[in-house]
């Protein structure tokens, strides 16, 4: 049996901050519990299911609000640290966002030439913030383990215990084990926050057209009213 092979994080790991909990950063499984609710309403089960990953043993455990800026920071984290190579993604789907629904379209089928989730459901899935190579690692490092909707600390348990076996284990649909980290050294940078706003971003090329003809249309009209205050 070939040794396990397992690598340091990027320095300054994980880079993105946000509401999760680091663990053993050789560990092969993150933990992303979905968020329906507003973060300061976050119910006590959904803070005891992301304690209870890092207590299984993930390298790290954390929920999810958004399909934009939220999922950047995910890949950002990950993609630092070779050693992950399953995502358990877990809780109740947000019908508003539908997070697991993009994450799971990005895992299949990636982003389109206007850094869109192909297939994704939810109104805003771009990822304009992180390079794309970034999003390419990710779907190439990690697994995807769909426990949508799902939200049993006993099913959590079982699962991260099933991505650290060094043999292939059944687990639902799934056979999981430890396969050491990935072949390639880990990628380390941030979000570019660029947009901060991607609902705004046009969703069409005829929306893009749009928008830069009322942009340029506001430029002229800038510059004519500065110039009659020159002459006044």
């Amino acid at each position: 049996m070939p040794e396990m092979i397992k690598k340091d994080p990027a320095v300054g790991y994980p880079p993105e901050e946000g509401c999760y909990l680091r663990g053993n950063d050789y560990s092969p499984v993150a933990v992303c519990v979905i968020l329906k609710w507003e973060r300061e309403k976050t119910p006590p089960d959904i803070e005891n299911l992301v304690r209870v990953g890092v207590e299984s043993g993930a390298a790290l455990s954390g929920t999810l609000q958004t399909e934009s800026i939220g999922i950047e920071k995910i890949i950002c984290n990950i993609v630092s640290n070779p050693n992950i190579r399953y995502l358990l993604l877990c809780g109740p789907e947000t019908p508003g966002h539908l997070v697991g629904d993009a994450i799971l379209s990005l895992e299949k089928n990636g982003l389109d030439g206007k850094k869109r989730i192909i297939g994704a459901k939810a109104p805003t899935p771009y990822l304009f913030n992180i390079p794309p190579e970034f999003v390419e690692r990710f779907r190439k490092q990690v697994q995807v383990v769909d426990l949508i909707n799902e939200g049993s600390p006993a099913v959590v348990r079982q699962a991260v215990q099933a991505c650290y076996q060094e043999q292939p284990t059944p687990f639902r649909n799934y056979m999981l084990c430890d396969p050491g980290a990935f072949p390639e050294p880990p990628l380390s940078g941030k979000l570019t926050w660029r947009v901060t706003h991607p609902e705004t971003e046009p969703r069409s090329e005829e929306e893009r057209g749009q928008k830069q003809k009322l942009s340029a249309l506001m430029d002229r009209v800038r510059k004519a009213v500065a110039a009659r205050g020159k002459g006044a």
